[in-house]
């Protein structure tokens, strides 16, 4: 082995002890626990699989993410597409902007939306204020307040995967479909949308796979009627002292977020991502 083959093995066994302590060994904790909570066996997975109570916060979970997801890419999308046909001056404000919420914690942020999308918060003041509604719009405490405050809380990530994948276009490609007569929406829709694909596929996954194991934001938004799986696993824990359901509940969901992200790496447009390619 050549020296420098010994100092690169030598500098990641930090990196593989630290992961291998604070992520592999509690990740083996739960799957043990999962079998052997309270009695040995599969009785946790049984329980699961045929209580109605999970199969409805599961759906719940797929319903909020999936929505959640397509709202936050659509407007990350446009979002990110504005930045970088900004000049490079007002860009830089734009992505400072960008990445404010990143220095605000969740429960802030998830109060604030309380605030503003409450009966008496500034929505429904503006819209029955300009006659738009005659009833105080219901936002918050459900379903509806969920998604806004997921959304608001992914779109930074979003913005910032897309924005690096349009920086990365070459603009030689459109001026030459605007040369041939293409107009601006035809260049859009058939170069701009296709090129981007791959930056698309990275973040759709990425909010997806984050929206399935949202808490705080669930939890406050919407008030324990829009109980979503972490939810469900945090009262398993810390109220009803099951934890052999919730560790079976946290076990299944890690099998499926695995088995999406392995779905998903199949797909051109991520392959491409993650190879430096453009789709």
């Amino acid at each position: 082995m050549r020296p420098f083959d010994r100092w690169a093995v030598g500098l990641t066994v930090p990196a593989v002890l630290l992961t291998t302590l604070f992520y592999v060994l509690p990740i083996a904790q739960v799957l043990v626990l999962s079998v052997t909570e309270p009695v040995t066996g599969l009785g946790n997975y049984e329980q699961l699989l045929g209580s109605r109570a999970v199969a409805r916060v599961v759906a719940t979970t797929l319903q909020v993410s999936l929505w959640t997801t397509a709202l936050t890419i659509a407007a990350s999308y446009v979002v990110a597409y504005a930045l970088v046909q900004m000049l490079p001056g007002v860009r830089r404000v734009a992505l400072f902007m960008v990445l404010v919420p990143f220095w605000i914690s969740v429960l802030v942020r998830a109060f604030s939306w309380i605030t503003i999308l409450r009966r008496e918060g500034l929505v429904n003041l503006a819209v029955t204020g300009l006659g738009i509604v005659e009833e105080p719009l219901q936002l918050v405490h459900n379903r509806t307040g969920v998604i806004i405050g997921m959304v608001h809380y992914m779109m930074p990530f979003a913005v910032l995967l897309i924005y690096a994948n349009l920086t990365g276009i070459d603009r030689r490609i459109m001026q030459a479909g605007r040369s041939l007569g293409a107009r601006p929406m035809t260049v859009f829709w058939k170069l701009w949308v296709p090129l981007s694909a791959p930056g698309i596929a990275v973040a759709t996954l990425f909010v997806f796979i984050f929206s399935l194991g949202f808490l705080i934001t669930p939890t406050l938004l919407g008030a324990g009627r829009t109980v979503m799986v972490a939810e469900y696993i945090s009262v398993q824990i810390t109220n009803t002292l099951r934890w052999g359901v919730a560790t079976g509940l946290s076990t299944m969901l890690l099998v499926a977020v695995g088995f999406v992200v392995f779905v998903a790496m199949r797909q051109p447009a991520l392959r491409a991502a993650f190879s430096g390619r453009q789709g």
